[in-house]
């Protein structure tokens, strides 16, 4: 997967200067974050972390991905309506991991009671590496899917210039013009848009949920100011907030400061951390309302490690999707080998399997926000520790994807432009809504590439690990 950019990761002089002007224009284009020591003020900003070059992708398997993303978006819809499956995939998790049994514990109140709203809304990020094979192919195989508070939408949109400026200054005007405009964060405004629209009450607002102290605002804000352009106004508030102000009238419809809510947009509660007693009740108060929840809790559920496990079982996909070969055959090309940690004859296989060959495995639990993952040693010492344990059903085993290494220069507030070996994982945002059995929207609006040290083995942008990127299809 070469590309031209070897020789100019040669020059040092060449590369800080360079490193100079992409910095500049990155603040100029919003490309944004606020600052780890004053997380909940924008006095002071900086960069948010980029490559100084964009990043090899091959085109074959950035296509591929995008093609499989309507699929990916159908199957997390179906799973969500399947309450059934939903509690046998996660009976044994939620017996050891309390955060899952909290949310399954809401979802089945939920149930219980009736289910209020009518309009559905999925805005996720299905997320990718390319996998190297022995015979030099390379592979699209799924490491997640996100399907609460998916990030980067906006700021993946302000990159593209940055990349086209950095070649154009070294007169790589070809080059410039193959870097893919991007925009997600107008296609997940129009995705709540729509969800808007269908629930019907002109004054409504867009509650967006989010966390007190939040460096990524300026992602956020990108999509609040594409609903802004559309006259659709959207509040911020937390969870704290909601449970003091938020209420349901006779019809469950959900008030905040006295305003009705059409539409939650979740940008908090992925992590058990994000829950005090108080928030877990403002979720539930949420939930049980009538407005459009993005996502609503058996969406996030959808979204775990255990139901990404169970999808990749014989049959799964064929019952989840019936009727439907093509679909089947597009999801299943993308998944990686996945391993239940239940008690049992399989589950010892896999812990045996994985401790005789640890470099071939990850670990993962059931959590989102990057850095949870497990891998070499340190997996090695969790599975002795668990092998008697019922909590290692809280826990999955994934075939460790290896995708064929690079060289670029990772740009980083207060640290020196260095060239280093990277990889890139690759995400694809996609959009869906549904009133009541009509699926009304579902396609994929847009892309994130993030790349980081080979030496890093887990762990995103929003984590500290990763950095943006963009792809150049070679």
């Amino acid at each position: 997967m070469a590309t031209g950019w070897g020789s100019l990761l040669q020059d040092e002089q060449q590369l800080e200067e360079l490193a100079r002007q992409a910095v500049d224009r990155a603040l100029a284009e919003g490309v944004l974050l606020r600052t780890s020591q004053a997380p909940s003020s924008s006095h002071v900003v900086s960069y948010a972390p980029f490559t100084l070059f964009p990043s090899p992708v091959p085109s074959a398997l950035l296509e591929q991905a995008y093609a499989v993303q309507a699929d990916f978006n159908l199957l997390v819809d179906a799973v969500s309506q399947n309450a059934v499956f939903l509690e046998q995939t996660l009976s044994s998790t939620i017996k050891r991991d309390s955060f899952t049994a909290r949310l399954f514990d809401i979802h089945k109140q939920v149930l219980k009671e009736g289910i209020a709203q009518t309009v559905f809304l999925g805005l996720n990020r299905s997320d990718y590496m390319f996998q190297c094979n022995p015979d030099g192919t390379t592979a699209l195989k799924q490491i997640e899917i996100n399907t609460i508070s998916a990030s980067f939408g906006g700021l993946a949109s302000r990159t593209p210039a940055v990349h086209r400026h950095v070649l154009s200054v070294l007169g790589k005007t070809k080059e410039a013009a193959k870097i893919l405009s991007n925009n997600p964060s107008k296609g997940l405004a129009m995705g709540i848009a729509k969800a808007w629209e269908l629930y019907g009450s002109a004054n409504a607002q867009v509650l967006l949920i989010a966390q007190e102290k939040e460096r990524n605002i300026f992602d956020q804000r990108a999509i609040e100011n594409e609903l802004l352009a559309r006259n659709i106004h959207v509040i911020r508030r937390r969870f704290e907030d909601v449970s003091e102000k938020g209420s349901l009238d006779q019809d469950r419809r959900l008030f905040m400061d006295g305003q009705e809510v059409a539409v939650v947009y979740f940008r908090d509660g992925y992590m058990p951390g994000h829950y005090s007693l108080q928030n877990w009740e403002a979720r539930l108060l949420l939930e049980r309302s009538c407005a459009v929840k993005c996502p609503d809790i058996a969406t996030q559920l959808a979204g775990t490690k255990k139901v990404q496990q169970e999808l990749s079982r014989a049959g799964v996909l064929e019952s989840l999707l019936p009727g439907q070969p093509e679909a089947v055959a597009r999801l299943r090309a993308t998944f990686a080998g996945l391993y239940s940690l239940d008690l049992g004859e399989e589950g010892d296989q896999a812990i045996t399997k994985a401790i005789a060959a640890p470099s071939c495995f990850v670990l993962k639990p059931q959590r989102e926000g990057g850095g949870n993952n497990l891998y070499g040693e340190e997996m090695v010492q969790a599975l002795e520790r668990l092998r008697d344990s019922e909590e290692r059903a809280s826990y999955i085993l994934m075939e460790k994807i290896e995708p064929e290494p690079f060289r670029n220069c990772l740009l980083r507030p207060g640290s020196p432009a260095r060239v280093i070996q990277c990889i890139s994982e690759l995400g694809i945002f996609g959009v869906y809504v549904r009133e009541g059995k009509t699926l009304v929207m579902n396609k994929h609006v847009g892309h994130l590439l993030r790349t980081k040290a080979i030496e890093h083995a887990d762990g995103g942008v929003a984590a500290g690990v990763a950095v943006l990127d963009n792809p150049y299809p070679v």
